[in-house]
């Protein structure tokens, strides 16, 4: 319940700092804000070395440390995250309910993922504006 209180407050002063004033950004995609194909590999990494520091999340990931199924996952991700920002990749992974079918992942866990992505974003220094962006679409892949 904390990190909801937590994401909702985040959410909520990224909103009304952008009201304030004019996105320095605003014709640049979302892509390119991150950092392009470097900015989004480096976030990638350092989400994934979140997620397998993460006690609450940690055990869906460790098992594929050092692993070509580790590899994939970080493929995917960038091309996902790439694709999904704007910029000129094609993803080649499976649809999110294919890839997460079965995982039973909880209300918490999904957090805990957003948690750690902002965690990313901040490590690269990734403006407030774009993680309102980039927690927009992580937030969009929710579901039901």
């Amino acid at each position: 319940m904390k990190k909801l209180f937590s994401l909702v407050l985040f959410f909520s002063i990224i909103v009304s700092a952008h009201a304030q004033k004019p996105n320095k950004n605003e014709d640049a995609s979302l892509y390119d804000r991150l950092g392009g194909a470097d900015g989004i590999s480096m976030i990638v990494d350092d989400l994934v070395d979140a997620h397998m520091s993460n006690p609450a999340i940690s055990k869906r990931f460790l098992p594929y440390k050092g692993t070509e199924q580790l590899k994939l996952v970080k493929q995917h991700t960038r091309e996902f995250l790439s694709a999904g920002s704007g910029g000129p990749v094609t993803y080649t992974g499976r649809d999110m309910p294919t890839t997460h079918k079965g995982m039973n992942i909880t209300a918490g866990e999904f957090i805990h993922v957003i948690d750690d992505m902002m965690l990313a974003l901040d490590k690269n220094k990734i403006d407030a504006e774009t993680k309102k962006d980039v927690l927009a679409i992580l937030w969009s892949l929710k579901g039901g």
